[in-house]
Formats: C-alpha cells, sequence, structure tokens
C-alpha cells in the first residue's frame, strides 16, 4: 500500500513539476527490514501464522480494504513470508545489475500478494528475478543459496534501526540530494515518516522540498 501511494505522489508530483523551468528528479531506494526475523525460514501459511501470533487475521482486513483503493488488491495473500532472501533478491539485482529497488519490490509483492507465491523460497525467488527482472538464472540462484547477500541485509535493518529508530514498515526517509550544500540549518533534517502515508502527505513533502 505505501509503495502504490508513493508511486501515485511521484507521478503526481512530475506531472505538476514538469511544466517548470528547473526539473526536479525523485530518486527511491527501499532498503530492507524484517518484521519478523523468527518467522519459519520457508514461510508459513497465511492464516495458520495469523492464528499463532495474533489469535485470527482478522487485522488485515482493514489493510486489504484500504489496499483496494490504490491498486493493491491482496487478491491471493497466502503466505506469511520469511524476507530474508527476497531482500537478498532486491540487492543482488541493484548492485550487479542496476534493476531499480522499486521495480524488484513490486515484482516480489505481486508475486506473493497477488499471485499466492511463497517468497521465500529460492525456487519462486529464482522465476520472479529471471521471468520479471530479466536476471541470469544461475548467478542468481547461486547467490541465494550461498546467502552471499544476507550479512548485507542484516547490516543494512541495523542500520535502519539505529538511525532513524525504525521498528516497523512500511517506514520512509525523505530528503533533498543537496541538502548538505545548504546553508540553512533546518534544512539537513529529513522527513521521517512511519506508516502507509497518503499520497497527499508525500506531494506536500515533495512540494516542501523543492521551494
Amino acid at each position: 500500500v505505501g509503495q502504490k501511494r508513493l508511486s501515485s505522489a511521484i507521478a503526481s508530483f512530475g506531472e505538476k513539476s514538469s511544466s517548470s523551468a528547473s526539473a526536479i528528479t525523485i530518486n527511491v531506494e527501499w532498503k530492507p527490514y524484517m518484521i519478523d526475523p523468527g518467522t519459519n525460514i520457508n514461510g508459513e501459511e497465511f492464516e495458520a501464522y495469523n492464528q499463532r501470533r495474533w489469535g485470527s487475521s482478522g487485522w488485515t482486513n482493514h489493510l486489504k480494504s484500504e489496499g483496494r483503493k490504490d491498486g493493491a488488491n491482496f487478491a491471493n495473500w497466502n503466505w506469511w513470508p520469511n524476507t530474508m532472501k527476497a531482500h537478498c533478491l532486491v540487492n543482488f539485482a541493484h548492485e550487479r545489475y542496476n534493476v531499480d529497488t522499486s521495480m524488484s519490490n513490486a515484482a516480489i509483492f505481486h508475486a506473493l500478494y497477488e499471485e499466492g507465491m511463497n517468497v521465500s523460497l529460492i525456487d519462486t525467488l529464482v522465476k520472479v528475478g529471471t521471468e520479471r527482472l530479466g536476471l541470469p538464472e544461475d548467478e542468481l540462484r547461486q547467490y541465494l543459496e550461498a546467502g552471499e547477500g544476507e550479512r548485507g541485509v542484516k547490516n543494512e535493518i541495523k542500520t535502519g534501526r539505529n538511525m532513524y529508530d525504525i521498528s516497523g514498515v512500511p517506514f520512509f526517509v525523505i530528503e533533498r540530494a543537496d541538502d548538505d550544500d545548504d546553508d540553512d540549518e533546518g534544512d539537513g533534517r529529513p522527513y521521517g515518516l512511519s506508516g502507509a502515508q497518503s499520497a497527499n502527505t508525500f506531494l506536500r513533502i515533495f512540494e516542501e522540498l523543492s521551494e
């Protein structure tokens, strides 16, 4: 839901700023976070996980209802995944083949929430990576099976917690890329937003930072 709303805000901002004298580019980079690192490494069935942890999956009803308004239908949310390998896929695609993290995340989200795929599994992630992101199958499989990127994922999660006190997702950090060059002491502080903000909230911040 958060990604859908952010994308909508970026599109709206682009339309508004396209007529300005200087074009403004918004760059997005998604970082890893694991809600429950104790989730079974092979993932858990959605209802069974929710029953075990919260007593029911009722808390997701509002999320699904809100998501449908933004094009996130949650049509086949069948698994609660262990997302470590999925984060590794995102980093592999970005670092080795310059695949935008938004594209990788969108492919994983669609596989998980709309197609009912278990993105905890290497076979599933290789399928997503090769068919939707154009990544080389053998290299990707070897990378995931060897656990090459797992230490990096854990370090990035730790950094996010230390820098921004992140304890849940989605969490958004928004700042100007040229803040280091500004003389105004207040300009250097990024916006930190917890939760799936409205597209209008994102748009307002983009407009403030572009002034």
